[in-house]
């Protein structure tokens, strides 16, 4: 694999045919995520563009690999969902290449914001999560049922690379006392195979542009349990709200609006795709548990949580996994009385 770079991005793209030769462009590094090399690309003349390229070993202070055609599976996502959500949601797919495991697509304004960034500054739009329940219920009912889809989507091993194994046995393995519901959360999931799940739907994949929302990084999609992407979620939106709990309420907020509109959007639904709002909620919990806590002591952890706030985490945590609430509101509440506990609310 010829690996790209800022310095031979842009004769790459000319001896590939991806840039008209002789033209001058501009290649800088974005910052997203930890798993690949990506790229914005400004030639002189006409429209700026994104490549983006696997790398085997992630960025991480753990070792951490996950197999390169990973990148493949992120195409094949974004061609199956783009035409599911509104214009620009998702980024069109230029151009692939798949024996230097690297694909173009469509870039995002220049001066777009990350979510992520945002929420921890302490900006909270609870418009965002909104409209995000709306497009996460979409990708889930339109691909729910659709057994046609596993042949494409079916494999699970780069989710266990880059979620399962990092995630849910990592915690196993430091924290033994949860390491059986741990263990029957892995096995429900694999046996609830319902429809397309993102699998990295969270914060820092998500830009803002203007009124904009777009979404990136697909590569750990695959048919599965729609509750691992709400939990994966909210687990993301929780631990902002622990950072920021002087806040509770107001950033609370944002799961309340992220939750309504995605129940509303899956409503409906045949009793076999799961998405009963107890049933979901039950399943929900504990991924929600499992991912919350897993940013805490396994692989991929947090860094803008200090240690009173991370023990408060576990303690939320281990509590959902031996005594889940009842539904949301009493998951918030059951976050806000722990805060307390810990006097950080």
């Amino acid at each position: 694999m010829l690996e790209v770079t800022t310095d031979s991005a842009a004769d790459y793209l000319r001896t590939h045919g991806f840039l008209p030769r002789e033209t001058p462009a501009q290649c800088d590094l974005l910052a997203w995520g930890v798993s690949n090399v990506v790229l914005r690309i400004t030639p002189q003349s006409g429209r700026p563009f994104v490549i983006k390229q696997s790398r085997e070993k992630l960025r991480t202070k753990a070792d951490w690999f996950s197999r390169l055609d990973r990148i493949y599976r992120e195409i094949a996502v974004m061609r199956l969902i783009h035409p599911l959500l509104p214009a620009g949601v998702v980024p069109q797919v230029l151009f692939e290449d798949r024996p230097n495991y690297l694909f173009g697509m469509e870039a995002a304004p220049a001066d777009h914001h990350v979510w992520k960034q945002i929420l921890l500054e302490g900006r909270a739009d609870r418009d965002i999560p909104a409209r995000l329940g709306i497009y996460l219920a979409t990708i889930h009912r339109e691909t729910a049922l659709r057994p046609e889809l596993a042949a494409e989507f079916g494999n699970h091993e780069v989710f266990v690379e880059l979620r399962v194994d990092p995630f849910y046995r990592r915690l196993a393995e430091a924290c033994p006392k949860v390491s059986q519901p741990i263990q029957k959360l892995i096995d429900e999931m694999f046996q609830t195979v319902v429809c397309l799940v993102h699998a990295d739907f969270s914060p820092k994949n998500v830009l803002i542009a203007g009124d904009q929302l777009i979404l990136v990084d697909f590569e750990t999609g695959h048919l599965g349990d729609p509750a691992f992407d709400l939990g994966f979620f909210l687990s993301h939106l929780l631990l902002k709200t622990v950072r920021h709990a002087s806040r509770f309420h107001e950033f609370a907020e944002l799961t309340n609006s992220f939750w309504e509109t995605y129940l509303a959007g899956v409503h409906g639904l045949p009793s076999k795709a799961r998405f009963a709002p107890a049933d979901i909620h039950r399943r929900t919990v504990g991924h929600l548990a499992g991912c919350m806590w897993a940013r805490i002591d396994a692989t991929s952890r947090v860094d803008y949580l200090d240690a009173p706030q991370q023990e408060a985490v576990r303690t939320y945590c281990r509590s959902l996994f031996f005594e889940p609430p009842a539904d949301w509101p009493a998951t918030i509440r059951r976050l806000y009385d722990i805060l307390q506990v810990h006097q950080l609310v």
